[in-house]
């Protein structure tokens, strides 16, 4: 049971999280011992060393069941690797236990053999209290190492594990994984991106093929696992299912436990029983880089840079008329710290590309989503202004691609195959929406490589704050309605010589479905 319909349509997220919270509180506020970080949402989710240190109060603790089982018998899983601020020193190690466990740990070195380098890890403790969605009563236990003072460039070994099960030991070493660093030179590199998996056989064969492009690092533009499928933001939905997220991170690990795998949120990320932002799962899960204006209440805002190219991810919640639950939370923070982030890496005589990434569409013509005016509005000056390279988003479910576009019209054609220079041109912006979820649909035939039917126009709509505004668009080149990724590849050149983005549709079939090139007078 959540917040009453009729209340709901009514209520912000953070009044319908203490709504629920005040409902709840006699069963879901957390206490403990070694808590190292203190508690959010009412001690939905608490930090510490132990995973035993969390106990709901008015119930058995969670724990409690599982203490004498032995640590031998409990497996890790759901892997998955990040940056933290900076790619060349900073990487964060993540994964699950479906119990508790003591005293867990993550080994490192740089051989398979010499794993002497043993650090405790963090344990944040999930509960979903009952009467939230069908996974009412469930804890899950995540745990996170942050290794730093690492060297760039180098591909390290690491093995996770508890009091019982050690990856040191001969019997477990097929349960190592590897990660390597960025360098701390400009280097040739490819890098992947998609949004809106979820769990699925489309989502494990997109990873198949994602792990083949051999990338440095994969950017997920949102709308992650969809353990809340209506993606409203909103208590009300009852279809909300945590272990979702059990699955999700099993389907992931085969790429994400050697390739750092960097989310940003959509609408289907704000999960509201958990804080009043909706992302407290999110911050149990994931341990993201702390660089952006305001990691506490805007955890998916962050930015690094690898090799010669800056990638900033955004959060579209803030700014979305289409789906209001977190409009406007930054309070104008996030734009002003785009906008300081962009200024610097432009000034930058190391950093050539600019990608950025996030959730809701600038340009999309789908009949589910399309454009979302609030980008239009808040961000697409700011990517003009400071000449972006590429833009990368999710929402809508199908591969869509722009020409090159500036002050909402196109400047220049970029058929399959052409080249953009963003300096004098414009922008040009991707829809890569179709990682595993149902697919949408668009209003104009499918255009892409070995298919192209060309049109002048396009019918299409953007969400604005007086809600859907019908438009007729010229700026649709590449539309695709089948499951898709993007990868890119990033070619350094001596200063003064261009160098370039190569970027790649690739269906799920391993076809090439549009290509096109980025380039820049290097630095």
């Amino acid at each position: 049971m959540g917040v009453p319909e009729q209340l709901a349509e009514r209520m912000s997220m953070a009044e319908q999280h203490e709504y629920l919270r005040s409902k709840f509180s006699r069963r879901t506020i957390m206490r403990g011992g070694a808590v190292t970080l203190g508690a959010v949402a009412g001690g939905a989710f608490v930090t510490g060393t132990s995973a035993q240190a969390a106990v709901p109060t008015q119930r058995t603790a969670p724990s409690s069941s599982t203490q004498s089982v032995d640590g031998a018998y409990v497996a890790p899983f759901g892997r998955h690797l990040a940056f933290g601020n900076d790619p060349r020193t900073e990487v964060t190690v993540s994964w699950q236990v479906p119990v508790a466990v003591k005293k867990p740990f993550i080994r490192v070195g740089a051989h398979p053999w010499d794993l002497s380098r043993k650090i405790e890890a963090e344990v944040r403790t999930l509960y979903t209290p009952a009467g939230v969605g069908a996974s009412g009563d469930h804890t899950q236990y995540y745990l996170h190492a942050r290794l730093t003072h690492l060297r760039p460039g180098r591909t390290y070994y690491y093995g996770v594990g508890h009091q019982g099960f050690d990856p040191a030991q001969a019997h477990l070493a097929g349960t190592l994984g590897t990660f390597t660093t960025a360098p701390d030179h400009k280097a040739p590199f490819t890098f992947t991106a998609f949004g809106d998996e979820g769990v699925g056989y489309h989502g494990l064969a997109n990873n198949s093929l994602l792990l083949g492009q051999n990338p440095a690092f994969h950017l997920h533009a949102g709308d992650i696992a969809y353990a809340d499928p209506s993606g409203a933001g909103k208590t009300a939905d009852t279809g909300f299912d945590s272990r979702t997220w059990d699955q999700f991170l099993a389907q992931t690990e085969s790429v994400a436990k050697q390739i750092p795998w960097m989310p940003s949120y959509g609408n289907h990320d704000m999960e509201a029983w958990y804080s009043p932002n909706g992302y407290g799962g999110e911050d149990a899960r994931w341990t993201l880089p702390d660089n952006g204006p305001d990691p506490e209440n805007l955890p998916g805002v962050y930015s690094f840079v690898y090799g010669n190219t800056a990638v900033i991810s955004l959060d579209a919640n803030d700014i979305s008329f289409e789906i209001p639950a977190n409009l406007g939370i930054s309070g104008g923070t996030q734009t002003t710290w785009l906008e300081a982030q962009l200024k610097r890496f432009r000034a930058s005589r190391d950093v050539d590309f600019v990608v950025i990434f996030f959730h809701h569409c600038a340009y999309c013509t789908s009949t589910a989503h399309a454009s979302e005016g609030g980008v239009r509005q808040e961000w697409v000056p700011l990517f003009e202004k400071y000449s972006v390279d590429l833009v990368i988003n999710g929402h809508n479910h199908q591969y869509e691609r722009t020409d090159v576009i500036k002050a909402g019209a196109v400047t220049k054609k970029l058929p399959i195959g052409g080249t953009a220079y963003p300096e004098t041109e414009g922008v040009v912006y991707v829809t890569a929406g179709a990682a595993g979820r149902s697919l949408y649909a668009f209003t104009a035939p499918d255009s892409y490589e070995g298919n192209e039917h060309e049109v002048e126009s396009v019918a299409s709509f953007v969400n604005t704050k007086d809600g859907k505004k019908n438009e007729t668009v010229t700026w649709s080149r590449v539309r695709y309605l089948d499951y898709s990724f993007l990868r890119v590849d990033v070619a350094p050149a001596s200063r003064g010589r261009y160098a370039t983005l190569t970027v790649r549709g690739i269906a799920e079939t391993g076809e090439q479905v549009d290509h096109f090139t980025v380039a820049r007078r290097a630095k």
